[in-house]
């Protein structure tokens, strides 16, 4: 009977020690992986912000007047519904104004304070919004939905 207590405590520390090291290493990969990804993102902006032509104040294209190019967005996202054309690593935004809450269980104004996605928490913590700035993006997004 001893050896049968002794063999499954064993077995249980052993187990669990395994489980913690591989889901650590696993969160830990997950932890860098959104790192990298927002390193790549205000590269992406400083790369695009120095590589285009600085456009005259007085032409206003929807690409460059709307605070999504402002805030970056538009390197990772598209809307395809307003016809801005972006980037293809994050997911299209024309619905995201009806499709937030569902997807990451709160409010797009609640989501875009805090996001409950990795790579768009290590993003906005990089380059958090503003109230007034946040209310634009709500209100670009759900003009995007009604069209």
């Amino acid at each position: 009977m001893n050896k049968a207590i002794i063999s499954f405590v064993l077995s249980a520390l052993l187990g669990f020690g395994l489980g913690y090291l591989v889901f650590g290493v696993i969160m830990d990969t997950n932890d860098n992986d959104a790192k990298i990804t927002q390193a790549d993102h205000q590269k992406s902006i400083t790369v695009k912000e120095s590589t285009e032509p600085k456009e005259e104040a007085s032409v206003a294209t929807p690409e460059s007047d709307n605070i999504l190019n402002q805030k970056g967005c538009l390197s990772c996202h598209s809307v395809d519904s307003l016809g801005l054309k972006g980037g293809t690593t994050g997911p299209d935004l024309s619905n995201a104004y009806e499709n937030v809450e569902g997807k990451h269980g709160k409010s797009i104004e609640e989501f875009l304070k805090e996001p409950t996605s990795a790579v768009m928490s290590s993003v906005i913590s990089g380059n958090p919004l503003t109230d007034d700035e946040r209310v634009k993006v709500i209100e670009l997004l759900k003009k995007a939905s009604e069209n």
